[in-house]
């Protein structure tokens, strides 16, 4: 398996596309403006708690205000409180935490008027970027993340990823993180941690530890609000997240980006510094590998897969909906049932691909084909569980319902990947139409289905937009030369003037529509 991520630098964002065997499974963009990430620390004020609500409005800068649970204050708030009084005064040059005694916990269920009072001074921590009309979703509970432990302040609890399967090696790893904890911080150890050495651990720990310090130095001077710490630049953080050894290739265009990356590589896996190129290509690096035409087939209401089968993705303010459609599809050698269990598996893996690609979160419910077999319903679940391991966002996967639905939910921390794939009718005037690349695809797959359906059938005729034509035929190897090559048939392409641009039919040779 080869993972390669591509980075593309534009005059007010970079886009990071991560590849998988060459599919697109990632889309991130970090526009300039972005100035509360998830990770961001903010030193911030409280407005006002609302006894309704159990929680506070406090203001981080944003237009609106963030919103703070009492769920998401941390069971060591008051020990919070009592450190930034005490850094803010200058009573507190210490920030390491080892000598500072802690405040008792404070009650889980008690009430957001008796935690906090407005006009306090908190740190905060974004855990959500602002969404639609909402603000910023925030936590005063923080953890700093390295590449193989997050530090949690004001705690003394280590825990492990329950990603590692192995007891030894969670027994290990906790053993080894307790030997080096600095006190009052506790640790998180991430599922990259598995089967490293002290050494990389302690390294990893004392760079979050210099962090910290270096956050605290900040608050005496720091006005309301500022940020204090700043989460990793995106493509920094997204190598943090899921860099590993199957990475073959990180492809940058631009000669900064490419520096930093290269820096953060050299200090995160030396001997994986070869791999991050500087891409000084003369055609756009997303169109050089692949990027852009499976942006353009994989985004909109329509997802298509092979084989005919398609995805609808429907989006409300709610929830999102995914149908399942096997298409014009010809399975003589198989039932309906096994026809169905097929379709479902090939859609459950462009599912799960598509919600990391879109970042879709909330519920989204989907309507599978229906299949009578408990074990073929099974097999799906399970499948659709393994395809889904790799998806760094929080989500739970609810068994399919008796009229074949799935239901899922996915943690959101950011705005939905939403991009437009319409593009203008050239035929008529202020109308649109899908991405004429889209075209090509659905040509190819309805000549396969027919093809299957009979695979003696000669002189099949291809009738299409003399655009769509001139696009088939030339060049060398041509779209229609390949087809030859694949399937051993020559399809005759007719030009038709009168069809509109992303209108074609097959024909038979007695001109019967196939």
């Amino acid at each position: 398996m080869n993972r390669e991520l591509i980075v593309r630098s534009t005059p007010d964002a970079v886009d990071f596309a991560l590849l998988k065997d060459g599919k697109l499974i990632e889309l991130h963009k970090e526009e300039d403006n972005n100035n509360f990430s998830v990770g961001d620390i903010f030193l911030a004020k409280i407005r006002k708690p609302v006894t309704g609500l159990n929680a506070a409005f406090v203001n981080v800068g944003y237009e609106k205000d963030a919103f703070l649970h009492y769920h998401d204050l941390g069971p060591q708030l008051s020990s919070m409180l009592k450190f930034i009084k005490k850094v803010r005064t200058g009573k507190l040059k210490d920030f390491s935490l080892k000598d500072f005694p802690f405040e008792k916990d404070i009650d889980k269920n008690g009430s957001i008027t008796d935690a906090i009072k407005a006009n306090q001074s908190l740190l905060v921590q974004i855990v959500k970027e602002p969404i639609s009309t909402k603000g910023p979703r925030i936590s005063s509970e923080l953890s700093i993340a390295g590449r193989y432990l997050v530090m949690v302040p004001f705690s003394d609890r280590v825990s492990v990823s329950q990603k590692i399967a192995s007891k030894e090696e969670k027994d290990r790893l906790i053993r080894l993180v307790k030997s080096i904890k600095p006190k009052g911080f506790g640790v998180i150890i991430r599922t990259v941690a598995e089967g490293k050495k002290v050494a990389e651990l302690d390294k990893d720990l004392q760079n979050l530890l210099a962090k910290w310090i270096a956050m605290c130095k900040k608050l005496p001077r720091a006005p309301h609000p500022s940020k204090v710490l700043v989460e990793l630049n995106r493509a920094s953080s997204i190598l943090r997240d899921v860099f590993n050894d199957t990475f073959t290739g990180i492809h940058v265009d631009d000669e900064t980006l490419y520096n930093q990356i290269k820096d953060y590589v050299h200090e995160i896996a030396p001997e994986k510094e070869s791999i991050v190129k500087q891409y000084t290509g003369s055609v756009p690096i997303f169109e050089k590998f692949g990027i852009e035409r499976q942006i353009k087939t994989s985004f909109g209401k329509t997802a298509s897969m092979s084989k005919g089968a398609y995805l609808v993705i429907e989006h409300t303010e709610a929830l999102h909906v995914i149908d399942v459609n096997s298409g014009n599809r010809s399975n003589k050698a198989k039932n309906q049932e096994d026809t169905a269990l097929e379709v479902n598996l090939l859609a459950a893996s462009e599912i799960a691909r598509q919600l990391r690609l879109r970042d879709m979160g909330g519920i989204i419910v989907i309507d599978f084909i229906d299949m009578t077999k408990g074990d073929h319903r099974r097999k799906l679940f399970d499948h659709l569980r393994d395809e889904m391991k790799d998806d760094r966002a929080k989500h739970k996967i609810l068994p399919p319902s008796k009229f074949g639905l799935v239901q899922i939910t996915r943690q959101r921390v950011r705005p939905e990947m939403n991009i437009k794939t319409s593009e203008e009718n050239p035929n008529v005037t202020g109308a649109e139409i899908e991405a004429p690349i889209v075209i090509i695809d659905k040509i190819q797959a309805d000549l396969e289905r027919i093809l299957k359906a009979n695979p003696k059938n000669n002189g099949i005729v291809l009738n299409t937009h003399p655009f769509i034509a001139a696009y088939l035929t030339q060049g060398f190897p041509s779209i229609r030369f390949k087809w030859f090559n694949t399937h051993k048939k020559w399809i005759k392409i007719q030009p038709r003037d009168a069809y509109t641009y992303l209108e074609y039919h097959f024909k038979d040779k007695e001109g019967k529509t196939l």
